[in-house]
């Protein structure tokens, strides 16, 4: 696939999913019978001393002292194209000015935009909650209204904050390339069986490298996830918050994490939830999304009466069938292999929005690839008019900033395409052909083999886990807790499936809403059932 599956970043697609699925028919379980980046200023040569380390770095008072200019908020189209609507008068916006590089906080700076919606009872407020929802390349400025009501009851003592990331959406967005060349991007085959559909798949990803560099290289060499967590730190203070309090999901744990690492003394409540795992590198990362979404879509298949090894043969057979020739679509498109991949991931977020998979792949298996296409459609970020985001040129450019790691596609056919497959045949050798697109020659180093999230002296940081997460695995949220340190990894197990525990009336709800809201510390190993 063109893009590495997303811890995360398919929340805005998630809550198309059901309307834009519905419409293609209402599914009919009884039927189904089988089975992750300006001008250019040549940011190849450029530092990334200042997003590699904890060392301290001091402010000038003109930032630690700004004084932000909330106003009445806009659309935030740069990060969703017309799926984003304006938030409505209770939400309030503004721009922080934050150091371009932090090795030279004095320098040039970029903007970093926020959203906030005030406390609802101001007589027992505790201070500011400060949001990220994952990705990389999520907009907070997007994401947080659409998805404040599910956190009224911490509403009421909190002002709901989120921010766009640098480098993401109105927070001086990495854009690598326009609609026609996404377009064209993700009719290639992305797990290719030739030399000549290998050499168009990395070539390809060479040039989203860089477009990159020639549309962003001003931000490209600050946009990694040590810069962010210092931003995080200055929203603090500049908000006028003595902790940070901060609920993190996905790769907003990773976030949140870095954060802890950094700011031990800072932190206050952070909650992480669908966490991470800070021990895998560029390699193990993929590999454990490819080991998570099968877990998932083996569920699904049992959860139907359906054995896993079955429903996974008759994924396989249709992926194949796919790859000699794409399906038609009701809107005069084909659904090709990749598209499907793509496709069968979106409701594998959410158990929810399994139903929506079983009309799907129905309707794929008789030959009409309409509602597979609409879910590729949802989390390939594109809309009706055939526009997509930046969401996906973000979180490149983040994860490729980040993580030093780099594949060859020799490599991935020697090394790595045999064991992915047998961890995941349906998902196993697009994140193994990906290992070699994500960063093919990308134009900045990356900074670590793993994220630092070491926070000896910080107050303890929830983590909590889902057993059936697939995009980030249950077993990350026990190296994140053991990673955070003894006295500080307090580790919550919910047993359950989706991305993600915190929701309805959960137990897992309960238990963070009582640390965030009172300071209430559970038992490390507590358990909750979905």
């Amino acid at each position: 696939m063109r893009n590495r599956v997303r811890a995360g970043a398919a929340a805005a697609a998630i809550l198309l999913l059901a309307g834009a699925v519905a419409g293609c028919g209402s599914p009919d379980q009884d039927t189904q019978d089988g089975r992750n980046n300006a001008a250019p200023s040549s940011p190849a040569s450029a530092s990334a001393s200042a997003d590699s380390g904890p060392q301290a770095v001091t402010l000038p008072a003109s930032l630690t002292g700004q004084r932000l200019d909330w106003g009445a908020c806009q659309a935030p189209v740069k990060a969703y194209g017309s799926y984003a609507e304006r938030p409505g008068r209770e939400w309030q916006c503004a721009t922080l000015e934050a150091p371009l590089d932090y090795g030279d906080p004095s320098g040039e700076t970029i903007g970093i935009a926020l959203i906030r919606s005030v406390a609802k009872d101001p007589g027992r407020r505790i201070g500011s909650l400060l949001f990220n929802f994952g990705g990389p390349g999520g907009s907070g400025v997007a994401a947080l209204p659409n998805a404040a009501k599910g956190y009224g009851t911490l509403h009421q003592r909190y002002d709901l904050v989120g921010f766009d990331p640098r480098g993401v959406a109105e927070s001086s967005a990495v854009v690598c390339r326009g609609d026609k060349e996404t377009a064209t991007s993700l009719a290639l085959d992305s797990t290719p069986d030739t030399p000549a559909e290998e050499k168009a798949y990395l070539a390809d990803s060479a040039a989203f490298g860089a477009g990159c560099a020639a549309r962003s290289g001003r931000v490209l060499p600050h946009v990694g996830t040590v810069s962010a967590a210092r931003d995080m730190d200055l929203i603090r203070q500049v908000l006028g918050d003595e902790k940070l309090h901060y609920f993190g999901f996905s790769y907003g744990t990773e976030l949140g994490g870095v954060y802890a690492h950094l700011f031990p003394r800072n932190t206050g409540r952070l909650a992480l939830d669908a966490v991470v795992d800070p021990s895998a590198d560029y390699v193990a990362h993929s590999r454990n999304q490819a080991r998570g979404f099968q877990r998932a879509l083996d569920n699904y298949f049992r959860s139907r009466g359906i054995g896993a090894a079955e429903g996974t043969a008759r994924v396989v057979k249709l992926l194949r069938r796919l790859d000699r020739e794409p399906l038609p679509a009701d809107s005069g498109r084909e659904l090709t292999q990749s598209l499907a991949v793509s496709g069968i991931i979106m409701p594998l977020y959410s158990e929810d929005s399994w139903k929506y998979l079983t009309s799907a792949l129905n309707s794929a298996e008789n030959g009409d690839g309409t509602q597979l296409l609409l879910m590729a459609d949802s989390f390939n970020n594109r809309d009706e008019n055939g526009r997509y985001g930046t969401q996906d040129h973000s979180q490149r450019a983040i994860s490729c900033a980040d993580a030093k790691g780099r594949v060859t596609g020799d490599e991935v056919r020697s090394r790595h395409l045999a064991e992915f497959t047998e961890v995941s045949p349906v998902f196993g050798p697009y994140l193994a052909w990906d290992l070699a697109g994500w960063c093919a020659d990308w134009p900045v180093p990356g900074a670590s083999d793993t994220p630092e999230v070491s926070a000896k002296g910080a107050a303890p940081v929830l983590v909590v886990g889902t057993t059936g997460d697939p995009a980030t695995p249950y077993e990350g949220a026990r190296r994140m807790a053991d990673e955070l340190g003894a006295g500080v990894g307090v580790l919550v197990t919910n047993k359950g499936e989706g991305h993600g525990a915190y929701g309805g009336g959960s137990c897992a709800k309960r238990t963070v809403d009582a640390y965030l809201l009172d300071g209430k510390v559970p038992a490390d190993g507590t358990t909750c059932t979905s």
